[in-house]
């Protein structure tokens, strides 16, 4: 497998794929598969509690690299293993983006290896939430998405419809085509705007 460091392919540029608890998780799974076949370099990151939704297997198959979820690796801490990570990633897209997940960003906290990198790096940083409608509309989220947007962080859907819940409403994680499609346009733009994709900048 490749270090996180490295790329498949020289010049791709490299995306950090978060992925958080929810049933939703299981689109990961599309949404590496399509970034990939489109020859953007996939890192995905954990949290502990989404591996009881996709395991790790899984993405590592489809990203070709191996899946980190540990803040305390032995392996990688040698060299630092979540700065590595945060200043690798050009773009870091955590999908889903789970209420807890949102609720952790917007308050700093940095107690597992997603939240600490997305703290560490400079990167932009969006989310595609992903929760029972009830939960998105509650005051507390809303709260969280009003922070974090005036922070810069982007919001990637949610989208309505059936939950798996039964319910009907906001909440559902946006389809994962309508993801790629976002990150290749900006990738694109920053191609355009540097005459090469992020990882070719001087």
């Amino acid at each position: 497998m490749n270090n996180p460091g490295q790329t498949r392919q020289h010049g791709e540029p490299k995306l950090l794929l978060g992925i958080s608890a929810g049933i939703a998780a299981y689109k990961s799974a599309e949404l590496t598969r399509l970034l990939v076949t489109a020859d953007v370099a996939v890192q995905v990151v954990m949290t502990r509690s989404a591996q009881q939704f996709i395991t790790p297997l899984t993405l590592q198959a489809l990203s070709g690299r191996e899946v980190r979820s540990e803040l305390f690796d032995p392996a990688a801490e040698a060299a630092m293993g979540h700065i590595e990570l945060a200043r690798w990633a050009d773009l870091i897209v955590i999908a889903p983006a789970s209420a807890d997940l949102m609720a952790r960003l917007a308050h700093g906290m940095a107690d597992d290896l997603l939240s600490t990198l997305c703290l560490a790096s400079t990167a932009p940083l969006w989310l595609a939430p992903a929760m029972n409608q009830q939960m998105w509309q509650h005051a507390a989220t809303q709260a969280n998405v009003a922070t974090l947007q005036q922070r810069q962080v982007r919001m990637l859907g949610p989208d309505s419809g059936d939950q798996a819940c039964g319910e009907t409403g906001p909440g559902r994680m946006q389809q994962p085509a309508d993801i790629a499609s976002a990150i290749l346009a900006h990738f694109g733009a920053a191609s355009d705007a540097t005459n090469g994709w992020p990882g070719e900048r001087q």
